[in-house]
C-alpha cells in the first residue's frame, strides 16, 4: 500500500514536472519565432558585415506597445518570471555580524588587488601605456 502511494506521488510530480517543461519550450519557441521575424524584417546592408549577425541587439530591440504606450501582453510573456527573493530571519545581531564579515572580505578582495596591481606595475621593463593594452 505504502509503495503504490509512493509511486503515484511520484508519477503524480514528474507529470506535472513534465506539462512545466513543454510549457517551457513552447514559450521559448514563441521567441525563437519573434526573434527570426525580427531579424528577417531587418533590411541587410551589403556595405557593413557585423560580427554577430544573427544575434539580436537587447538595446536596440522594441518592444510591441499598446495604444496607451503601455507594454502589451505579448511583453510580459517574453520576460522571464522573477523568482520571489525569500527574506532570511536574521537577528539584528546576526545581521550585524554577516555585514561585518562581508566588509572585512571586501576589504581583503581590495587589498589583494592592489598588491597584484603593485607587482605587475614594478616589474622589469613596464612602461606605464601597456597597462591599458591587452597582449
Amino acid at each position: 500500500m505504502k509503495k503504490a502511494k509512493n509511486l503515484k506521488k511520484r508519477i503524480r510530480r514528474l507529470e506535472a514536472r513534465l506539462q512545466k517543461d513543454a510549457k517551457k519550450l513552447a514559450r521559448l519557441k514563441r521567441k525563437l519565432e519573434a526573434a527570426e521575424k525580427t531579424v528577417a524584417a531587418k533590411p541587410k546592408k551589403a556595405g557593413k558585415a557585423s560580427k554577430a549577425s544573427g544575434s539580436i541587439n537587447k538595446k536596440n530591440q522594441r518592444l510591441p506597445m499598446k495604444a496607451n504606450g503601455k507594454p502589451g501582453a505579448a511583453v510580459k510573456e517574453l520576460g522571464a518570471v522573477k523568482k520571489v527573493k525569500r527574506k532570511l530571519n536574521l537577528t539584528p545581531e546576526r545581521r550585524a555580524q554577516l555585514a561585518a564579515a562581508m566588509k572585512a572580505r571586501w576589504v581583503a578582495k581590495r587589498a589583494a588587488a592592489a598588491t597584484n596591481t603593485q607587482h605587475s606595475s614594478s616589474g622589469p621593463g613596464f612602461h606605464p601605456g601597456d597597462a591599458s593594452q591587452p597582449q
